[in-house]
């Protein structure tokens, strides 16, 4: 009886260190118009936006194990393929024939987030997005919290993965605006007039040459049109990373984080750098939609 009671009491310890240490992941498997964006902060208030949610399953992106999504698919790189006669496949090649971006290949063979640089070698191994499989992702960014959700849907079965959330900056507050701030509210579809902005690279911005990294920082996602309940057309919005601000004392140029959580954008979506970077590499992938509300608890109550 005492060894049958010793066994008991050791597996239920057992489960609950397992149940702890294993409920993050448990959960996992369960869900010609860039915006005039301010580079100075202007905002009357900034919001401490805390994150309670820890899922984190962008690895599955990337990842060559059994943890990978259902949708992903790893390939082994060889110069000489099927479907490309005449010449060696490269990077390019294999993103186009599997209609998976080449930042998305990049950063699986680097294995980190710089994803610049794009050598790889016969016997290489890099992840692609199926293209036979119908999936969306979804951005649901929340004006109260300055927050952004990042979803996966599989269209074919209705399942939708949480992948991630970040705290972003928006639009400067606005009274006579629908949302309160100059960011609209809506549904819109992401644009594939991309950008990539480095450092010490200039383009014409509201009629002036400016080093595009000091009012976009490093990537640029435009809206490209609008899907449901818009209070403004996609045109000049977007999605790109903090400005930089140079630093002339020893000519580099920093992250102006104050930006993030902060109400001082001209209406785009705002994230750091690693953030915005991130991301980019992902959903210029698939369609991408994405979705603003006024506080997301409210606006999911009233869809129930």
């Amino acid at each position: 009886m005492f060894l049958y009671f010793s066994l008991t009491l050791l597996m239920c310890l057992s489960y609950a260190y397992y149940t702890k240490e294993d409920s993050t992941s448990s959960a996992a498997f369960q869900a010609d118009t860039l915006g005039e964006e301010s580079v100075s902060s202007s905002a009357p208030k900034k919001v401490s936006a805390v994150n309670s949610n820890n899922i984190n399953q962008i690895r599955r992106f990337f990842s060559k194990g059994m943890d990978r999504f259902p949708f992903v698919d790893t390939v082994t790189y060889t110069s000489r393929v099927p479907w490309l006669k005449g010449r060696p496949a490269w990077i390019a090649d294999y993103a186009s024939h599997y209609e998976t971006s080449r930042h998305f290949i990049a950063r699986g063979l680097n294995g980190k987030e710089d994803y610049v640089s794009q050598n790889v070698s016969p016997g290489d191994t890099f992840n692609v997005i199926n293209p036979e499989k119908d999936i969306e992702f979804n951005l649901l960014v929340d004006l109260s919290t300055c927050t952004l959700d990042f979803t996966c849907t599989n269209n074919e079965t209705g399942h939708t993965e949480f992948i991630k959330s970040y705290n972003v900056g928006v639009g400067r507050k606005d009274s006579f605006s629908p949302s309160g701030s100059l960011t609209p509210l809506g549904k819109y579809k992401l644009g594939d007039k991309i950008a990539i902005y480095k450092r010490g690279v200039e383009n014409y911005f509201q009629k002036k040459k400016t080093h595009m990294i000091e009012v976009f920082g490093t990537r640029w996602i435009p809206f490209g049109e609008e899907i449901e309940n818009c209070t403004d057309s996609a045109k000049g919005y977007g999605i790109h990373g903090l400005p930089f601000v140079f630093n002339e004392a020893d000519d580099t140029y920093t992250e102006d984080l104050t930006c993030l959580g902060d109400y001082s954008s001209d209406g785009c979506i705002r994230l750091a750098e690693k953030d915005i970077n991130e991301i980019f590499s992902i959903v210029i992938t698939k369609p991408t939609f994405i979705q603003i509300v006024k506080e997301k608890d409210v606006a999911r109550g009233s869809e129930d």
